[in-house]
């Protein structure tokens, strides 16, 4: 302690500032050890810590496989053109049974990928029921492959404008990508062997149908 006069008589005075240094010493030495055991955990588990806060990098979508093996010979986004085999494949109709395009080997084809919302492929339907009349006798065979609605939905478009050729149910849009499908009408002629002669985009008229089936008919 310092001695100080006051009026003659000694006072003693308390040594704060060596007390106050002597804590700001201790304060420093727990942070230095402080700052010791952060850097050695961070040296010992710094890898499995900061492997929390990184990006987890998005798995791959699950690839959804087609129902048979001929439809993964024309991966989907590979549009059929004139001049390809066409691509074998299996849906059901309106009553369950399974149709497969070699069932009608031999024979002219048009296929014809629809739905009901689309309002040109419910303009078009009254023109390939009419080549469906007309042309049944010389073997040519209509397929109207629905996209991606059900049963009811399709049967009573069906009835309602009194079709009767063969309405098929693509319910998973299985077949319209095989075929490269990306808008609605879409038509497909196919000749007897089996090979693509003419693509169609978009709503049909009678001279186009017309024009399109002296290529397959005999």
């Amino acid at each position: 302690m310092d001695e100080k006069e006051s009026g003659g008589t000694p006072v003693l005075v308390p040594d704060v500032e060596p007390q106050i240094t002597s804590s700001r010493n201790i304060l420093l030495v727990m942070g230095g050890f402080s700052l010791l055991g952060i850097a050695l955990a961070l040296l010992l588990f710094g890898g499995p810590l900061l492997d929390l806060f990184k990006d987890e990098t998005p798995a791959e979508l699950p690839q959804i496989p087609a129902a048979n093996s001929d439809l993964e010979s024309n991966p989907a986004g590979n549009v059929l053109a004139a001049g390809d085999p066409a691509t074998e494949f299996v849906l059901p109709d309106l009553e369950g049974n399974d149709v497969s395009l070699s069932e009608f080997a031999g024979r002219p084809l048009l296929i014809n990928f629809w739905a009901t919302w689309c309002a040109p492929c419910r303009i078009e339907m009254p023109e390939l029921q009419n080549a469906h009349d007309t042309y049944q006798d010389q073997g040519l065979v209509v397929l109207a492959v629905n996209s991606q609605e059900d049963e009811q939905q399709v049967r009573e478009f069906i009835d309602e404008l009194g079709l009767t050729f063969i309405p098929l149910l693509d319910s998973q849009d299985m077949v319209g990508r095989a075929y490269g499908v990306n808008g609605l009408p879409s038509t497909y002629f196919i000749d007897k062997s089996g090979v693509v002669t003419a693509v169609h985009k978009g709503i049909l008229s009678e001279d186009q149908i017309e024009a399109y089936l002296k290529q397959i008919l005999p």
